[in-house]
């Protein structure tokens, strides 16, 4: 077993030198520490002359992996003793797309939504197959370039749905409604990116593949007095409440992905400065990018300045001609995962919290070459 890891540490060595500038919307970049240490656990975990994916997920090796994973992102998120609880779930962000509804939307009630983008509109219908939908408003008719603003939100809805960021079109929110009834956010590609107050939202839930850890699992974060209201029978699998009580066991969960986002959050903390050090390296990434796009005569950015992500830049080129030699300067340059969403086309840069400022550098130079 020793001889295996220690060729195993060449090799990982070898790889981590030949490391691509990793500009992919998801899964994403990681950390090159949190792989080092992910690789460990996959050919011992623990010390147990075990892998972690061999080991029982009931066993207390993994008990503490989920245990120290969920105390991290309730630290990370300012929710701890807040009356908060993570969970790791399956499915995916989409799955929370019928999750959420069950969980918050009364019979007889109306659920309100903000559509900005293919992943809220797709949340949008899966709402409606459960209940009542009132759309109120939305960035569809203009491309999803911009974040629709001064939104009236009625008093009677029984909570508002929100997408944080737009991975495809690249808009996020600035600032957050105001709301009487609970505040539902996907945040999928911007958790953790940035310092924000979470306390605001009933509702926080996010893909592990972006900010969080590797694909397989989805981080939720929910206010526990605000379940158990909608009189509806929630199937179990789709049921908060149980979820909760079960520790995110209730089935056998991923528990690999589990393990990197234990990882991926403690690098975040213990690394990066938690949130307000990784937002300080996040801006600096996206206005070195974005003071580019704006004084580059070949590109033209495609969203409205004020919504702009600072994870997901999208723009176009000036000339279409132009592609194929800046594709050539992109590829040469070690520059990979930097095409647009098929939606969209044109080009996406992903600035997540693992990619380092000199890739966004070495990016930047490419332009400035075309």
């Amino acid at each position: 077993m020793i001889f295996l890891i220690k060729l195993s540490n060449l090799h990982i060595k070898t790889i981590f030198q030949m490391k691509k500038h990793n500009f992919a919307a998801g899964p994403s970049i990681l950390p090159q520490s949190v792989i080092e240490k992910a690789s460990q656990a996959l050919l011992n975990f623990n010390n147990m002359d075990l892998s972690i994916l061999e080991i029982s997920h009931r066993s207390k090796n993994f008990v503490a992996v989920v245990e120290n994973a969920q105390n991290l992102a309730l630290e990370l998120a300012g929710l701890k003793d807040k009356g908060y609880y993570a969970l790791f779930l399956q499915g995916g962000a989409s799955t929370q797309f019928l999750m959420a509804p069950y969980n918050f939307l009364p019979i007889g009630g109306t659920a309100g939504y903000i559509d900005t983008g293919t992943w809220s509109s797709g949340a949008i219908k899966e709402a409606k197959k459960l209940g009542n939908v009132n759309v109120l408003a939305s960035s569809k008719e203009n491309g999803y370039k911009n974040i629709p603003k001064n939104v009236a939100i009625p008093d009677d809805l029984s909570y508002l749905h929100i997408t944080s960021n737009n991975t495809i079109y690249g808009t996020e929110f600035k600032e957050f409604p105001k709301t009487k009834c609970p505040l539902l956010v996907d945040t999928s590609s911007d958790m953790f990116s940035h310092v924000v107050d979470y306390s605001q939202f009933d509702l926080i839930y996010a893909g592990a593949q972006k900010n969080i850890g590797a694909s397989g699992t989805t981080l939720v974060i929910v206010k526990q007095e605000a379940l158990g209201k909608t009189g509806r029978d929630i199937p179990s699998m789709l049921d908060y409440q149980l979820q909760i009580a079960k520790d995110s066991l209730y089935n056998t969960p991923s528990v690999f992905s589990i393990y990197v986002s234990m990882l991926n959050l403690e690098w975040l903390k213990n690394e990066m400065g938690g949130l307000q050090g990784i937002e300080k390296v996040n801006f600096a990434k996206a206005d070195l990018l974005y003071n580019e796009l704006d004084t580059n005569k070949n590109f033209i950015p495609y969203v409205d300045k004020a919504d702009r992500s600072i994870m997901n830049v999208t723009f176009n080129l000036a000339d279409e001609s132009l592609k194929e030699r800046f594709d050539k300067l992109c590829s040469e340059a070690g520059i990979v995962a930097l095409s647009g969403h098929r939606s969209v086309g044109g080009y996406r840069a992903s600035l997540y919290n693992a990619l380092p400022l000199e890739s966004v550098k070495v990016l930047v130079e490419a332009m400035r070459a075309l």
